[in-house]
């Protein structure tokens, strides 16, 4: 196109046909730009489509990705608080221990009786109460008999 127009001007044409050369040329370049820019375009939709796909699959695997971190996160954590807590009850037994010897201890000081010895005590009571009514009901047998035996005690000193 530089040719032509260089090729016009050494010929010595005249301006007017030098303005039309001219003019020519801006309206083949102003074409040339149109065409590019559709060209950009519709290759830009094309290209806009392909990252658009590339990008939800992109998203999927990181969502993926994740939620699996996510899950051995939760696992882990659980494990250990599994563990804290299996930890905290122990001490806390423990705990419970030392302040049921240490109230048993101030009790026996004061003299306060303890489960084992009441409960030796109830059955104590219990084997006496049995042996005072079993003796209560031979006593009343005792009694007919030792009656019984007065008379004839009193006709034998009699005769």
């Amino acid at each position: 196109m530089v040719k032509k127009l260089k090729a016009m001007a050494n010929k010595s044409r005249s301006e007017s046909q030098l303005a039309a050369a001219v003019k020519d040329s801006a309206q083949e370049i102003w074409l040339a730009g149109l065409g590019a820019f559709a060209k950009a375009q519709e290759e830009g939709q094309k290209v806009f489509k392909a990252l658009v796909r590339e990008g939800t699959s992109i998203q999927a695997r990181t969502m993926k990705v994740t939620e699996d971190k996510v899950n051995d996160v939760t696992a882990k954590v659980t494990k250990v608080a599994a563990g804290l807590q299996k930890q905290a009850n122990g001490t806390w037994d423990k705990l419970e221990s030392v302040f049921e010897a240490r109230v048993e201890r101030a009790l026996a000081r004061l003299g306060v009786p303890t489960n084992k010895e009441i409960a030796s005590l109830t059955k104590r009571v219990e084997e006496l109460t049995r042996s005072v009514e079993s003796l209560t009901r031979a006593r009343p047998a005792a009694k007919r008999a030792a009656k019984a035996a007065k008379p004839r005690a009193r006709k034998a000193a009699a005769a």
